[in-house]
């Protein structure tokens, strides 16, 4: 009798909690399912009215289209490659500077904006607003290329600019030629319809943002900070439009990044006896530092499935599993933690004698979730081995997190033309996963985006520095068309009251 009212009991317990599960999981379903038909993607949307500013609209020609392409695939075709800190191509840099000023005339003899050199190679243009009390803005690209050799396997002359199949093929066409160009021709067509902005605004072309911007952003930065320039926020090229690159979710989503990782190069050495190789020791220097090496490695490797609306509007939720999404692959693993890549692996003078030296270098790119420090301490914890020694040999933090929310001016700009000219995107914040100029503004703005509207769809990311980086004749369209609705976007004195502001008055 006993053991059956104890079974009756376990029964009834059993009964209760499958119950409570199965009814907070209902509950969780139908909060996230609320949560994501009433979930606006532009936080923009959720605003109040926003001011109305005087509107010029951009109608092109089938010649000026012509002239627009022309422009862009001019600039493309000179080899602005900058090799290390102090080994750029500066004929190059000179005729593109002449290039600019030919192609874009009026934005170089207006009296409303001034154009100064800066580092000998690098362009600071200063746009004054009508109304002077509203802090100013900054736009960045860089002029200079990483190397490009046609012998890698690219499908056309990485410096011809040629067209196949709607594509302009050529280095710099992603990075970052496309945001130069489409600013100033921006500017250009807004300068021809007489356009006077109300609020003042930077442009910064660095030359050398592919090995530091040393020279450029940092002179640029350092003389805007002598005339104490504060600005209301920046944006530079990082993050684009992924379309179908993140498996698993459905749909386009522009992210905007609100902060760029930080960076560590840690060198691991191995020293120990030499010795010929027919007598060889039980470990050899290459062989300790090859498992530390190892050991560094992680390969994460879960799948998971649903809408992109549904995962976006609740993040509180399904952060955990938009992270194991992310790290399948490495274009979008980098989004979610701190990488690791060994880059550099040398030891060895001779195939019969066991090297005495082994050493290797390896390149951490560091989330926002962790300092240089705790990367270095990690590295040794893994490690974990006294005959591997662990150096340092630069570094930096990542770089502070921007404001996102509703009364992030910047932020609510760039998400307000994004969904003007894409309503179907998603729009959410994101971390930059390299480097950019940008990181040089941090002492005179607080607010730092990296976006652009770049299309990247499954296979893309990898032309980033890659081979046959391109851009469609469409997408390059799309980046003057963003940049001159950007531009007047700015011209409001503030951001309209969320709806809910306005319900409590």
């Amino acid at each position: 009798m006993t053991g059956h009212s104890t079974q009756w009991k376990l029964f009834k317990f059993l009964k209760v909690l499958l119950f409570s599960v199965i009814f907070s999981i209902t509950v969780l379903f139908l909060v996230a399912t609320v949560r994501t038909f009433t979930f606006e993607a532009d936080a923009g949307l959720r605003l109040g009215k926003w001011e109305n500013t005087t509107a010029i609209s951009l109608h092109l020609s089938p010649q000026q289209r012509k002239n627009l392409l022309a422009n862009f695939k001019a600039a493309i075709q000179i080899p602005t490659v900058s090799f290390t800190e102090t080994n750029v191509n500066t004929s190059a840099l000179r005729e593109f500077d002449a290039l600019l000023k030919k192609v874009f005339p009026k934005v170089f003899s207006s009296s409303l904006v001034q154009h100064e050199m800066v580092g000998n190679y690098s362009h600071l243009l200063t746009v004054p607003g009508s109304e002077a009390d509203l802090e100013p803005y900054m736009l960045l690209a860089h002029i200079d290329v990483v190397p490009a050799d046609e012998a890698d396997g690219w499908d056309a002359p990485p410096f011809s600019a040629q067209e196949l199949n709607g594509f302009i093929y050529g280095r710099g066409t992603i990075d970052n030629k496309q945001s130069v160009m489409g600013i100033l021709q921006a500017l250009e067509y807004l300068l021809e319809r007489g356009y006077t902005p109300r609020r003042s605004f930077y442009i910064g072309l660095g030359h050398d943002e592919e090995v530091n911007g040393l020279h450029g952003a940092a002179n640029i930065v350092k003389l805007l900070k002598s005339r104490g320039v504060k600005l209301q926020y920046v944006l530079d090229e990082g993050l684009a439009v992924l379309d179908g690159v993140i498996s698993g979710l459905d749909g386009p989503a522009a992210l905007i990044g609100i902060s760029e990782k930080g960076q560590a190069t840690v060198k691991l050495s191995v020293s120990s006896a030499p010795g010929h190789s027919s007598m060889p020791p039980r470990e050899s220097s290459i062989g300790i530092l090859a498992s530390a090496v190892k050991r560094q490695a992680e390969t994460p490797n879960i799948f998971f499935g649903l809408p992109l609306r549904f995962i976006m509007s609740n993040l509180w939720l399904f952060s955990p599993l938009l992270s194991r999404v992310l790290e399948r692959k490495p274009d979008t693993n980098a989004f979610v933690r701190t990488t690791t890549a060994v880059t550099m692996f040398n030891s060895g003078v001779k195939i019969n004698i066991i090297p005495s030296n082994a050493e290797a270098f390896v390149n951490f790119r560091i989330h926002s979730a962790q300092t240089l420090q705790e990367v270095v301490e990690l590295v040794e914890l893994t490690v974990s081995d006294e005959r591997v020694k662990v150096e340092l040999v630069n570094g930096f933090d990542p770089l502070p997190i921007s404001s996102y929310d509703e009364q992030a001016f910047g932020f609510q700009i760039i998400k307000k033309t994004v969904q003007g000219m894409f309503p179907q995107l998603t729009v959410a914040p994101g971390i930059c996963v390299g480097n950019t100029d940008s990181r040089h503004y941090k002492d005179i703005t607080q607010d730092i985006y990296r976006f652009a509207p770049s299309w990247f769809k499954p296979g893309d990311p990898q032309r980033f520095h890659g081979v046959n980086e391109r851009i469609s004749i469409q997408n390059y369209e799309e980046i003057v068309l963003f940049y001159f609705q950007l531009i007047q976007n700015n011209d409001i004195r503030k951001l309209p009251p969320p709806h809910s502001s306005q319900h409590e008055l």
